[in-house]
């Protein structure tokens, strides 16, 4: 099942960088979230979108929303990619591939790769917008742009 606009973002747990428990619902209802699925870390593609995400992290906060990055990554690597580039935001574990499928996030490059796609929800978990596109810079600038027509 493929999520589309309008849909609410299923429930989903995972592990975080630490190894702490997350729960998708201690956090829909209360802010506006950017969710990214990407295939892996210390990739030249992912690093970028990564970083970039960093780079505007404190522009998604004042707006309110969170980020979460997400991938088949094991905790351990998720650690030492957070630890490596400074990144501030959530990223979580998703090894056995369950919330990717409960997305329905496609795979890229003719199936050879886990896809990259960014949802952007309201508070309330209902999806806003959906990218789907293996250029990794060009997330940030659309996941922003949909945040801001959130609150105004």
């Amino acid at each position: 099942m493929e999520l589309k606009v309008g849909d609410k973002i299923p429930k989903f747990t995972a592990k975080d960088a630490d190894g702490i428990d997350f729960d998708s619902q201690n956090i829909v209802g209360q802010k506006p979230l950017v969710i990214y699925f990407y295939p892996k870390d210390n990739t030249p593609g992912c690093t970028t979108q990564a970083c970039s995400f960093r780079d505007q992290y404190e522009d998604f906060k004042d707006l309110g929303a969170e980020v979460i990055g997400i991938s088949s990554d094991s905790v351990a690597s998720h650690l030492k990619f957070t630890k490596q580039y400074k990144l501030p935001f959530i990223l979580l574990s998703d090894d056995d591939k369950k919330i990717r499928k409960l997305f329905g996030v496609p795979t890229g490059m003719f199936g050879l790769l886990p896809g990259r796609v960014t949802y952007v929800t309201d508070k309330n978990g209902i999806i806003q917008m959906i990218f789907d596109s293996m250029l990794a810079a060009k997330h940030i600038p659309k996941a922003l742009q949909a945040i801001k027509k959130l609150v105004v």
